[in-house]
């Protein structure tokens, strides 16, 4: 496995070869929080590069070719999503910081029976097999795992849990901020699926399928860096119409422009 202590996204480590700076107080974060960051946009950028070496140096032989339906699908769904991210309104919307971040977006299947996906810093995402079946053939439901895992990225969690670790906060605290973080990048993901293109209400019945396929296998909330299904699905029912108002307002061109333009 990955030599690194910081996990990032759904528990992938991420190397840290280089020194980063001491955590930064941080403006406020997609989830409207003080939002301390341990990397810089360069610094960031150098660690999911040296993270999808690692990577590829562990599952290159079981990547899929580029030309398999699975990759393709993949692929498509997720220039798609990456696109959708650079919607200025959006982004305003849904508090990201991404002036002066570089993002090289590229998506890989692997062959693993793994029920996972995640994605580096900077944009490289990588699916496990085994998490396909649960979407299905629908990509309304895979724009949802997608949409999850880059809106990691987008809000830069690895760079905030580096400045966690810095920081020396305890076992509760950790647990509270990955709770955080992983209701961030829902509330994300379904804004960014949705200004993609990909129908929201999907992304229920998604979480309501991998509830299904988990049954028994995950543990309590208050022990768990994931908030339980029951709130997940809670809190998803009540983004889906605000992500389509939005994004009605956006087609209709109703969106107020920028401060101090």
């Amino acid at each position: 496995m990955l030599s690194a202590a910081l996990a990032i996204g759904c528990g992938v480590p991420v190397p840290q070869s280089d020194p980063a700076p001491p955590p930064q107080p941080g403006s406020q974060g997609p989830g409207g929080r003080e939002q301390p960051l341990g990397m810089s946009p360069k610094q960031e950028l150098a660690v999911g590069r040296r993270a999808y070496q690692e990577i590829m140096n562990e599952y290159g032989d079981r990547l899929l070719p580029p030309s398999s339906p699975e990759v393709s699908r993949v692929r498509h769904i997720t220039a798609k999503i990456a696109k959708a991210a650079e919607i200025e309104p959006l982004q305003r919307e849904i508090l990201l910081r991404l002036r002066g971040y570089r993002f090289e977006w590229e998506a890989n299947v692997i062959r693993d029976a793994k029920v996972n996906a995640f994605c580096l810093p900077a944009g490289k995402v990588f699916v496990f097999t085994g998490i396909l079946p649960v979407a299905g053939k629908d990509d309304d439901q895979l724009a949802t795992v997608l949409s999850h895992e880059i809106a990691h990225a987008l809000a830069h969690h690895a760079s905030e849990r580096l400045a966690r670790e810095q920081s020396g906060a305890g076992v509760l605290r950790s647990l509270k901020y990955n709770r955080d973080q992983e209701s961030e990048a829902d509330h994300i993901g379904v804004f960014l699926m949705t200004f993609a293109g990909y129908d929201p209400h999907k992304a229920v019945t998604f979480w309501e399928r991998m509830r299904q396929k988990m049954a028994g296998q995950q543990p309590p909330e208050f022990l768990s860096d994931h908030p339980s299904d029951e709130h997940r699905i809670e809190a998803m029912r009540k983004w889906v119409p605000k992500a389509l108002a939005g994004k009605q307002a956006f087609d209709r061109g109703d969106i107020a422009p920028p401060p101090g333009r």
